[in-house]
């Protein structure tokens, strides 16, 4: 018998926009193709080979293990071997040609790991890790000189979902961890992007209650080996994602208690200032996104607080 995931049904009765929507003045282009094959929220989502990746998450039957592959060229769906095991709040990123899954939470009490299950496209295999020192979910990661900063999230303590501070570094050359300077706020449902050779940590909540979202916005400089406070969000908000396009990080989406965001702000490293483009045709939080020839996809998300999924694929132009 298949375990239905209730609160997936229970976030899809209303649905809300959080705050104003933005003029239609404002800059970029979107377009909605066509569903994806299942509905989801709080997966991974990564381009690898052109093609996009997305992995694991909630859907109406439950914690996935599912990967599906979209190849922008044809237009069609197909599906890659799946994860090792069922896993939701993951973080993905991509390596010199693999797929690496950080952390996420497993079963539905939200259990989180400590895993990181690498892909390689040319054998289609997952191979696990060396695990990652502390397990938690729902935090934020990315690539710089090709190892893998995973920043934040949280974990069980005394039966309770809390943040850590964690910031531990991968290298796959070697498959070692070490530790770096911890994140200033620790948080989670955060998002993480790359430029420059800096990481950035956006937005989040604290202690996984999307009633108390956060704008921070805090840099890290691997040749310093510090953190730097910049410009805060102009939005709260919690369960985005971002991308780095055209020398700006553009953060999507995301919930609050009164309701999920179209959202689409963008932060200029160069000159430490926010601006708005033009907003998401469906609201969400718990999507991925992941960047083809300049364009930016945003894959499935919960359209109301709390749970619930979809099967959006929306593509937005700067």
């Amino acid at each position: 018998m298949k375990f239905k995931w209730l609160p997936f049904f229970l976030g899809c009765a209303l649905l809300f926009t959080a705050g104003p929507s933005a003029s239609p003045a404002q800059e970029g282009s979107w377009k909605v193709l066509a569903p994806t094959p299942t509905p989801r929220t709080e997966v991974g989502v990564v381009t690898l080979n052109e093609k996009i990746y997305v992995i694991g998450g909630f859907t109406p039957e439950g914690i996935a293990d599912k990967v599906e592959v979209y190849d922008p060229a044809s237009g069609q769906w197909s599906e890659a071997a799946s994860l090792p095991r069922a896993l939701h709040h993951v973080a993905a990123v991509t390596v010199n040609g693999m797929i690496y899954v950080v952390g996420g939470f497993a079963t539905g009490m939200w259990s989180p790991v400590d895993t990181i299950y690498g892909y390689d496209p040319q054998s289609n295999a997952w191979t696990e890790k060396a695990p990652m020192p502390t397990e938690r979910g729902a935090l934020g990661a990315g690539v710089i000189d090709g190892r893998i900063h995973a920043v934040g999230g949280a974990f069980r303590k005394f039966f309770r979902l809390k943040n850590t501070g964690a910031h531990e570094v991968y290298d796959p050359a070697t498959d070692t961890w070490t530790e770096a300077a911890d994140i200033p706020t620790p948080r989670d449902h955060l998002t993480v992007s790359v430029m420059n050779g800096k990481l950035y940590a956006l937005g989040g909540r604290i202690d996984v209650d999307f009633g108390d979202n956060l704008d921070r916005n805090e840099a890290f400089d691997p040749k310093t080996g510090k953190w730097q406070r910049l410009a805060p969000l102009p939005t709260k908000r919690s369960g985005i994602t971002s991308q780095a396009v055209n020398g700006k990080i553009f953060v999507f989406g995301g919930e609050a208690t009164e309701g999920t965001f179209d959202k689409n702000e963008a932060y200029d490293p160069g000159t430490n200032t926010w601006k708005t483009y033009k907003p998401m045709p469906n609201p969400c939080h718990g999507l991925g996104s992941a960047v083809v020839n300049g364009s930016i996809h945003l894959i499935t998300g919960g359209p109301n607080p709390g749970g619930g999924g979809s099967q959006y694929h929306q593509v937005f132009t700067p």
